[in-house]
């Protein structure tokens, strides 16, 4: 293991051979560490926390800090961070209270820019990428290749769609869909993200399908109702048009319109 000799390590912390850890560092009880993942220095990993392979943490993030939340009560929850994350500095990821997931999870491949904060019992997926000072508050779902744009709060409890992008400096206080762009202060929805989508190879079939599926909804003077049977009725039948329309139906906190 290449550690700095001013790194202070639990006795418990599972650490693996290929790990490297900088200066002034603290990992602290309950910790898990794989392969090929660097930790700047001054980094702190407070406790009850999994970081996956090949993880790359600037310094001066703190991870597994005790939740923000008057409830928790010192309960035993994890934060989970799995593989080819890049989380720069200043960084800031809480545990989880005992409340539904009870687990704070970042998944695979994505990029925290510097002074970004993951609330306890948020739940990111994959490739996700959120810009400098991008904030979540608690229970936030967020599903794969989203980009949420710097100094962007978002309020808890709140789904964030895949492949999404939401501008710089918004607030975001209700559900954004799949596949859309949202801004504002409050976000509001401003079409298709078109350019991401075509970036991600989406086909030009499921482009259009979106398109009419997005008019239909947002654009037209049906009820959400009515609108959602539309374009189950005249759009095609595609597994990006059932999952947006699903999305919509299953929202509990409401779809930014």
């Amino acid at each position: 293991m290449r550690i700095h000799p001013t790194a202070i390590i639990s006795s418990d912390a599972q650490i693996e051979d290929t790990v490297e850890i900088g200066p002034y560092c603290l990992i602290g009880p309950n910790v898990r560490i794989g392969k090929n993942t660097t930790i700047g220095s001054h980094v702190v990993v407070e406790s009850h926390c999994d970081i996956g392979e090949g993880c790359r943490i600037s310094p001066f993030c703190c991870i597994g800090g005790m939740p923000q939340d008057l409830k928790f009560k010192g309960e035993e929850t994890r934060v989970i961070i799995g593989n080819f994350n890049t989380i720069r500095e200043f960084v800031t990821i809480n545990r989880a209270t005992s409340a539904d997931i009870r687990t704070t999870i970042i998944g695979d491949h994505n990029l925290l820019m510097a002074y970004c904060h993951v609330a306890h019992n948020c739940k990111l997926g994959n490739h996700i990428v959120m810009a400098n000072a991008a904030n979540l508050a608690g229970h936030i779902h967020i599903e794969d290749y989203a980009i949420i744009g710097g100094l962007t709060g978002v309020h808890q409890f709140s789904h964030i769609g895949a492949h999404c992008i939401i501008g710089g400096a918004s607030a975001v206080n209700k559900d954004i869909p799949p596949y859309v762009m949202a801004a504002g202060n409050y976000a509001k929805l401003y079409g298709l993200n078109l350019t991401g989508l075509k970036r991600r190879c989406f086909g030009e079939a499921t482009i259009n399908a979106l398109k009419e599926a997005y008019r239909l909804i947002f654009r037209s003077s049906l009820l959400l109702n009515d609108a959602i049977e539309k374009v189950k009725q005249e759009v095609a039948d595609l597994p990006e048009v059932r999952h947006f329309v699903e999305f919509i139906k299953k929202s509990e906190r409401g779809i930014a319109r």
